[in-house]
């Protein structure tokens, strides 16, 4: 009953998230059945176990959700997305449409950017590109969603993404985790994907099949919308009509400071600044009992989107006609979705906690091929279950971490590869047709499933599926580098 219990709870948990019931209410409902076919305590898994995962996810994660709304609604507002997308279109030009897109969608978010504020840019971007060119409508959440969510948020090197923090205080690593392997994944995934995408575009030309029907228009954000897109990543679209968009662009220099200098930022802080000071008081009791390595990563990031954020205001202070505005409904824009994956992860405690569970852990850790294909197949499992990379990656490192960290050190793997094969690995199967990231581009590039999802299996799935692949490889055989 206590497995079955668990199937039923993930099931409800998933059919009423895809539907566009909220998770704050769902996940501890899940959670709440869960423990009552386990025979366990209801209130106490409530109220201790559910709240008390929840909470220490929101305590950890909320400065980089609340530093990355800011930073992103900024960019929004000040018109510098949109002069970052219209400049590498524009010199790309509409034969190479597709390449385009993919690069605004990888550069934005590569920089900080939330996907979330960066679709209701690219999409409308993406359709006068494929008109122009007359490419199929079909493609363009495939094509947006290659740059956008693949290797921008998981593979390269130094990725101010919430997906690539998580790792860090388990392993004590820094964003800049095996950065070779990441580039070489971020290569196989970027290429794989274009040739994915090119191979789509040739065969919709023979067959004679253009641009096709349909209103460009974007949707209004309705409530589903923003119930996905808060499942899944770190910015609440309602908070995109708040504040006020400055009249004019930042020309393409000034747009893409801030983004460097939350790579710059980044490295510093992750390289060079921190390595150098003494944190030995972090040893105290008044501090947790931690070592620098628990919080080198999250402070590096926080910093470096603080500093991109000061940036944004500084080059753009005329650009932001409401500057408290929008710096409202940044902060504001953390709230929701850090609550949101905060329950999914409260969810996942709970799972961990029934007996029943043993055995699946003991299942997968028991798996052929080392520590690195059980932590694949881990990560893989619980972000495509609950819909959401973070979450899932979250869930599994709560209940997991010690026990991958523990067998690193065994079998002689640097964490740092440990990392990248985690962040990597849950930014494959999260993204089935209930994840709330597909959900959000399809409904606002108003497609649907039947007309897109193909393609963006291939480009999202398929193509960090082979990359994982080819990354466990070079890292058993050269370790991390």
């Amino acid at each position: 009953m206590g497995l079955l219990g668990i199937l039923l709870a993930l099931a409800l948990l998933m059919w009423l998230a895809f539907r566009g019931w909220s998770v704050l209410l769902v996940a501890p409902a899940a959670a709440l059945l869960a423990a009552a076919m386990s025979g366990e305590p209801l209130l106490a898994h409530w109220t201790q176990t559910f709240m008390g995962s929840a909470s220490r996810f929101v305590a950890r994660w909320l400065p980089l959700f609340l530093l990355g709304g800011l930073f992103g609604k900024l960019m929004d507002d000040s018109g510098s997305i949109a002069s970052i997308a219209r400049y590498l279109t524009e010199r790309l030009g509409t034969h190479r449409a597709m390449l385009s897109v993919v690069l605004a969608s990888a550069v934005v978010t590569y920089g900080g950017v939330s996907v979330f504020v960066a679709f209701f840019v690219l999409v409308p971007m993406a359709q006068k590109m494929f008109r122009t060119a007359d490419i199929p409508r079909r493609l363009m959440p495939a094509t947006i969603c290659l740059g956008a969510f693949t290797f921008t948020m998981s593979a390269l090197p130094g990725s101010p993404s919430i997906n690539n923090a998580i790792p860090m205080p388990y392993f004590g690593t820094t964003p800049f985790a095996a950065p070779g392997l990441g580039i070489i994944a971020s290569i196989i995934t970027m290429a794989f994907g274009l040739w994915w995408l090119g191979r789509a575009e040739a065969a919709a030309r023979q067959a004679g099949e253009g641009y096709g029907d349909g209103p460009d228009a974007a949707p209004a954000i309705d409530e589903k919308i923003r119930e996905h897109a808060t499942a899944a990543g770190d910015f609440d679209p309602a908070e995109t009509v708040h504040g006020k968009r400055g009249v004019g662009e930042p020309t393409f220099v000034l747009a893409l400071l801030p983004l460097v200098v939350v790579m710059a930022m980044n490295f510093l802080m992750s390289l060079v600044v921190l390595p150098r000071l003494d944190f030995s008081f972090l040893a105290e009791e008044v501090w947790g009992g931690i070592t620098i390595g628990a919080v080198a990563g999250v402070w590096s990031v926080a910093v470096a989107l603080a500093a991109g954020t000061l940036t944004v205001v500084i080059v753009n202070y005329r650009r932001l006609p409401a500057l408290r505005e929008s710096m409202d409904a940044g902060a504001n824009s953390s709230v929701l979705p850090v609550l949101t994956v905060g329950s999914v992860v409260g969810f996942g405690a709970v799972v961990a906690a029934m007996p029943a569970f043993a055995g699946v852990r003991d299942a997968v850790l028991s798996m052929r091929g080392g520590p690195l294909v059980s932590l694949t197949v881990a990560m893989n499992l619980l972000a495509g279950l609950t819909g959401s990379a973070s979450g899932g990656m979250t869930i599994a490192l709560d209940a997991l971490g010690d026990t991958y960290l523990r067998l690193a050190v065994e079998h002689g793997i640097d964490p740092a590869l440990m990392h990248r094969v985690a962040t990597i690995s849950a930014g494959t199967l999260d993204a089935l047709p209930h994840n709330g990231t597909v959900l959000t581009v399809l409904q606002v590039s108003r497609l649907t499933h039947w007309e897109s999802y193909f393609d963006m299996v291939m480009t999202v799935i398929v193509s960090t599926i082979i990359a994982s692949v080819a990354i466990i490889g070079l890292g058993s055989v050269f370790g991390s580098f």
